[in-house]
């Protein structure tokens, strides 16, 4: 009996030191896992220092090259056609027959049309010799009258048709689409597209600016704009536009037209980039990075590392000059600046800057 006492107590006594260790094990496990979640809950940010810098006026907007021209062109009447004298990537001229329609059976009305006035005309001679020695009445000369100019409308009419089998180019440019083929069938109402044609012998290059840069633009400046595929060619425009009104974001949209080279070698649809000179001298301003801007720049608002904490600090922006924005209120001289990481960034964050 002592002995089976003497073994449960060694027992329990083991269990009591097993259930210890284990306690003090699952303390020891949760220290360690609540360091690791503290750092995990941090965001890793990159951050730039506010500071004023001399800098230079001039500026830089990007666009969208567009063409000076662009037709879908359609078809006035119907018909079969029976030719196509343009394909996709010829340069046509204005005026150019580019295609041709089945026309038997309007040049046989306009031969009729033709005929019809011929003796219209002839009666009304006939008519009007009469009258004059008392044969016919006025009535019946009006009626002459009336009767050939009805025939020449109609033969007018029956000559346009004609040449309306001559589908004809309606400005110059390059064929983008070719929409009919030898034997296409085409309709007035709705009417049928037949080819697209684009006009790249100059480009309008479409840009926006800010209040502060707009006030020194004016139509007709030059400009200097380079296109991302030709880096070291240099063209050049003038502004041709500047809109009277700011958009939804607070910007101008400004257009500058360029004449393109002998090769064409300006696409519509390639970006481009305006080179604005200004005409003040470099200038001492605050600014910060353009994507240290949460959103964009038009929100006013940064995110600013505030001893490891993330504080989002309303601003007021002033000029866009290339790749940083000017500072008017709201940050000092030293502030770092959150510049990558905003979009898992709420106000009171915490922040690791890493390199």
């Amino acid at each position: 009996m002592k002995k089976n006492i003497i073994t449960i107590l060694v027992i329990l006594g083991a269990l009591a030191l097993i259930v210890a260790t284990l306690m003090k094990n699952k303390k020891e496990n949760q220290a360690k896992i609540d360091v690791v979640a503290e750092k995990n809950a941090s965001v890793s940010v990159k951050v730039a220092t506010v500071a004023t810098e001399n800098i230079a006026l001039d500026f830089t907007a990007n666009g969208i090259f567009e063409p000076i021209q662009q037709l879908t062109f359609c078809a006035e009447k119907s018909g079969k056609v029976i030719r196509v004298l343009a394909k996709e990537g010829d340069v046509v001229r204005e005026g150019q027959v580019i295609a041709i329609v089945r026309g038997d059976v309007i040049n046989v009305n306009a031969q009729a049309a033709e005929a019809a006035y011929q003796n219209a005309k002839t009666d009304y001679t006939r008519f009007e010799n009469a009258f004059k020695t008392g044969g016919v009445t006025k009535q019946q000369l009006d009626q002459s009258r009336l009767a050939m100019i009805n025939a020449e409308t109609n033969y007018k009419q029956a000559n346009i048709n004609v040449g309306d089998t001559q589908i004809k180019s309606p400005i110059s440019g390059v064929i983008n689409k070719k929409m009919i083929e030898v034997g296409s069938i085409l309709a007035g109402m709705p009417p049928t597209n037949m080819f697209e044609i684009v006009n790249v012998s100059r480009l309008k290059l479409k840009v926006t600016v800010n209040e502060n840069q707009v006030a020194g633009l004016k139509v007709g400046n030059n400009i200097k704009v380079t296109s991302s595929v030709y880096p070291d060619n240099i063209f050049f425009g003038k502004i041709t536009f500047i809109a009277a009104k700011a958009d939804s974001s607070l910007n101008f949209p400004v257009e500058i037209e360029i004449a393109n080279n002998s090769n064409n070698d300006l696409k519509a649809g390639m970006y481009g980039t305006a080179q604005f000179a200004s005409n003040q001298q470099k200038q001492n301003l605050m600014v910060v990075p353009r994507n240290a801007f949460v959103g964009s720049v038009s929100s006013n608002q940064i995110f600013v590392n505030n001893k490891g904490t993330a504080e989002l600090k309303t601003v007021t922006a002033g000029r866009i000059i290339g790749d940083k924005v000017e500072i008017l209120k709201g940050l000092n001289n030293g502030d770092q600046v959150i510049v990558t990481g905003q979009i898992n960034l709420n106000n009171g964050s915490k922040i690791e800057v890493i390199k």
